[in-house]
């Protein structure tokens, strides 16, 4: 039996997704995704052509964000996920913000 109902089944996390992820609604389909999974944070667009996300929630509903970004939208084609612990204020819901 695990312990799901202890404060450390909460996780933050910043991840980097790289690939063909700008230009293909990669973000406006990381808001719906997060939103859907009750998930806190931000999505933003980075110079070097990847995009940048931080989700906060509850372990496995950020493990359900993770393996959805693999995929993403149709359109995008996801060549890497870089995944970090993040100690960053997640904010109170999820938004899309302007390119880092």
């Amino acid at each position: 039996m695990s312990d799901l109902n202890s404060t450390s089944n909460l996780k933050t996390v910043r991840a980097v997704i790289k690939g063909r992820v700008q230009g293909v609604f990669y973000r406006d389909w990381t808001v719906e995704n997060a939103k859907e999974l009750g998930l806190k944070g931000w999505v933003r667009n980075r110079r070097d052509g990847s995009v940048e996300a931080l989700f906060s929630g509850s372990l496995e509903k950020v493990q359900e964000m993770e393996q959805r970004c693999r995929r993403g939208p149709p359109s995008a084609i996801v060549t890497g996920l870089d995944v970090v612990p993040c100690d960053d204020d997640p904010g109170s819901g999820f938004e899309r913000k302007q390119t880092a």
